[in-house]
């Protein structure tokens, strides 16, 4: 079984569009009433389960009779989720409640996550709810997200929400029984079955296409959903979930192994998805970041994109590769004037006392 009850008291269980819908735009509800049972019988363990569930935009596009699944254009795809969402939910009702579990609906967006008080008023949400008993089942709000500000695929969000509910494993139901070396299609292919660490030779594996055509997640999604996972202390598995009972059924899949949690705000800071800027640093304050120093405007090269103070920022190297995410402690402006210059000289530059750092080690995370 993956994460077992016993060893896994939170788990957050993502199913995809193909797995839950089929072809012609009908839930698969044999297959989902298993999931459910699954869930129940985990539920009388003691296990606690979010599910982030796909499937508004498929069951809306049909509804609707709208082309291409209802993804031909954004105005098709929001009209879709707004009518599958509503269908969506309710078999989840349905079928839980059959099992004598009680639903919840959770629609979010990538804001909700990434804006620290609202992920803070999320996280309470999930917390209290799961306390209760209850099986929150999520979504992105596709009804009103736009594609700048949308998670885009439901594997990240699932490792988002895992992390929100301090959660200690996640597994994404997909159309696929989990990593292969190559495209799994290409003659030769070899499933890895354990991932210790998620580097360059990992994700030169994932391939971007979605079997399905249906989804929109395909490996890479799901290799960044692990990082997100990893960070945050939760293992990630990617399972088949073209079997019956696919959370109970011993199946090949593959795990990401958990890191050592870091402290929850840090674990936000790395698991975020969108930024405002990038401060280019040189190679002495590249140094300096991974000894736990904070990131001084002297160690700056250039300033990149338009951020506010308190804005979520990148910090990269000297050949423009990420080293952290942090919290700006100017504006991009005046991090621009004073880059490169000492603490002596940021008084007269700006007209104000300058503050201790660009980024402060309390506010920053290694990636």
């Amino acid at each position: 079984m993956l994460f077992p009850p016993s060893s896994c008291p939170r788990l957050v269980v993502k199913i995809g569009s193909a797995l839950l819908v089929d072809p012609d735009g009908r839930v698969r509800r044999e297959w989902l009433e298993g999931v459910a049972a699954d869930i129940a019988a985990r539920t009388r363990e003691g296990q606690q389960v979010a599910v982030v569930s796909s499937g508004a935009i498929a069951l809306g596009a049909r509804r609707l009779g709208l082309p291409r699944g209802g993804r031909a254009s954004l105005e098709d795809a929001q009209a879709s989720a707004a009518t599958g969402q509503i269908a969506l939910s309710q078999v989840w009702a349905d079928v839980l409640g059959a099992e004598g579990l009680t639903a919840a609906q959770m629609l979010v967006t990538l804001d909700d996550l990434e804006d620290r008080r609202r992920y803070l008023n999320a996280s309470a949400t999930l917390d209290r709810l799961l306390g209760l008993g209850v099986v929150p089942v999520l979504n992105e709000n596709d009804s009103v997200a736009t594609e700048e500000i949308r998670f885009g695929d439901n594997d990240r969000l699932a490792a988002r929400v895992a992390q929100a509910a301090g959660a200690q494993g996640v597994v994404l139901l997909s159309d696929i029984d989990g990593l292969y070396d190559r495209n799994p299609a290409q003659p030769g292919a070899v499933h890895i079955a354990r991932v210790e660490k998620i580097g360059a030779e990992i994700e030169a594996m994932a391939d971007t296409g979605s079997g399905s055509g249906m989804g929109s997640g395909g490996m890479v999604s799901k290799i960044a959903a692990a990082r997100i996972a990893n960070a945050a202390g939760a293992a990630l598995a990617i399972a088949s979930g073209r079997i019956e009972r696919p959370l109970s059924t011993e199946a090949r899949h593959t795990i990401f192994v958990a890191q050592k949690a870091a402290p929850a705000r840090k674990a936000w800071l790395r698991g975020g998805l969108t930024a405002k800027g990038t401060i280019h640093i040189d190679a002495g304050a590249a140094r300096a970041l991974t000894s736990g120093k904070s990131l001084l405007a002297a160690g700056a090269t250039r300033i990149e994109g338009r951020f506010d103070r308190g804005d979520l920022v990148v910090v990269a190297g000297p050949e423009g590769t990420p080293l952290a995410r942090g919290l700006a402690e100017y504006p991009s402006d005046d991090a621009a004037r004073i880059a490169g210059k000492r603490s002596e000289e940021q008084a007269a530059i700006l007209g104000y006392a300058p503050r201790a750092a660009l980024v402060h080690r309390n506010h920053m995370a290694l990636l």
